[in-house]
């Protein structure tokens, strides 16, 4: 993290030791695991609440999906200005750990951007139950999804500000914070439901709009103490994140929005095509939906240890390219695709080796009425097992582009390989041959397949040797 970077090792001449790969694979792994481990954790905050809710009944559990969908756009738009934080502080600290300002900059822009996208999250909120009815939904369940959405709502800046210190706690390494901290806050989440969704100890019976005001509570919470420990931290205190922070920084703000929007586009259309896949099993049958939702969650566990790896990665690479040290930013990229694969193979094996076992854990096996859907689950767990392997591989290069601010090119990468080759591949497999609801899942793992191999190259020529004779740009895309 000096400046004192050898020459040779900025033209990326430098020996390749075995001690130097160790170094940055330590590096990786104390950044990562405890990422990857906090991603697992808050995943199963949803898993909670869908548990909970479902206990009211197929009509709620419905309608929070629903207004979750609605909820997750708005969150679609604000995560790209909150992951741009990531690079810029990286950037900073790599080229002088003693770097304040500039990383105070760089925070601060991204918590007010939390701010100002979310007054026009509260329009989408307001008007929640009317878009569920002109996205065709019945009318029983746009009722429950409006209020819904309306409790959940408030959590957005919350939830936004959470990733914006996570990932300058990143910079600086420390993690394991916000592990703790996110792991109260799913306890805290489930002790709210059990009082305001069921109105336990005297409280009122809230239901779904009760499980939405936990939710709200829950991540304020988290925030807050999340905010002390940034604040009080002997590390992070000399950075003194929270000082003049009502201070516009309109420069550095419009830097945060112009590495943000293209990756919050490149999340959008990664949602959007799983969320598109559920349309298409829908058209096949119901059985279909109920198996590739079971499929698609055992595939989600799967991806969290690998996007918390990755998104180490992408701390690890900006460091090296703000020190301006083209080995040491080459070695991370490699060693952060190697680590996001063997942590995805680690349930992906299993997966492809005992899918009926795999299977079993979520459906009742030697109940008759879930032959259909468990057959189905059988059948596309395997094909979710291969499509792992090139999901951690796209997120890792992704990531690592993003620590080099390189954000447009793999924007276009993404969109091309999920809605212009995947995505028509999965509905002519699906809808237009025998192959039927297994032919959707092939057109997700081609997708997938693309975006790796064209996200990988292009990581590799920003990175290769030929590339690090050049002096590492600021910013790439």
């Amino acid at each position: 993290m000096s400046r004192t970077t050898s020459e040779s090792e900025i033209r990326g001449t430098a020996p390749l030791t075995p001690a130097a790969w160790l170094s940055e694979l330590r590096a990786l792994l104390v950044i990562g695991v405890p990422m990857g481990l906090t991603q697992l954790v808050q995943f199963s905050v949803n898993t909670v609440d869908v548990l909970m809710i479902g206990r009211l009944g197929a009509a709620p559990l419905a309608a929070a999906s629903l207004g979750l969908v609605i909820f997750y756009t708005t969150f679609v738009i604000s995560f790209g200005p909150a992951m741009a934080v990531s690079p810029l502080v990286s950037h900073a600290l790599g080229a002088d750990r003693n770097e304040i300002t500039d990383v105070r900059r760089s925070v601060r822009m991204g918590l007010w951007a939390a701010g100002i996208i979310f007054p026009f999250a509260v329009i989408i909120y307001l008007n929640a139950g009317r878009i569920a009815l002109l996205l065709g939904q019945p009318p029983e369940l746009a009722q429950l999804a409006g209020p819904y959405v309306m409790a959940v709502g408030p959590s957005l800046p919350f939830m936004v500000g959470t990733i914006v210190l996570r990932n300058y706690l990143a910079a600086i390494e420390k993690t394991r914070a916000p592990l703790i901290i996110i792991i109260g806050t799913t306890l805290l989440n489930a002790f709210l439901n059990y009082l305001l969704i069921y109105g336990n100890f005297g409280l009122p019976r809230l239901e779904l709009a009760g499980a939405g005001i936990a939710s709200a509570i829950s991540q304020a919470t988290g925030f807050c103490f999340l905010a002390l420990y940034v604040q009080f931290e002997r590390e992070s205190a000399r950075f003194q994140i929270f000082q003049n922070f009502w201070r516009p920084d309109w420069p550095r703000l419009r830097e945060v929005l112009r590495l943000g929007w293209p990756i919050g586009m490149t999340m959008a259309f990664e949602v959007m095509l799983f969320n598109a896949a559920v349309f298409l099993m829908g058209l096949i049958g119901v059985n279909e939906v109920a198996a590739y939702q079971v499929t698609l969650n055992v595939a989600a566990i799967a991806f969290m240890m690998p996007l918390g790896l990755s998104l180490a990665g992408a701390v690890r690479v900006g460091l090296a390219a703000g020190a301006g040290d083209a080995e040491r930013m080459r070695r991370a990229a490699v060693l952060t695709i190697g680590v996001c694969i063997a942590a995805i193979m680690v349930v992906a094996a299993p997966v492809m080796i005992a899918p009926r076992f795999i299977a079993g854990l979520y459906l009742e096996a030697d109940d008759p009425e879930n032959a259909t859907v468990l057959s189905l689950v059988v059948a596309f767990l395997p094909i979710a097992a291969g499509f792992a392997l090139f999901d951690a591989t796209q997120v890792a290069a992704n990531q690592c582009l993003r620590g080099l601010k390189d954000v447009r090119a793999p924007m276009i990468i993404t969109g091309v390989s999920y809605w212009l080759i995947g995505f028509p591949l999965a509905v002519w497999l699906g809808l237009g041959t025998p192959v039927g609801a297994v032919g959707v899942w092939w057109g997700l793992l081609a997708s997938l397949f693309v975006a790796a191999v064209l996200l990988s190259a292009r990581l590799w020529m920003l990175v290769r040797p030929a590339a690090a004779r050049r002096p590492v740009p600021s910013s790439v895309g």
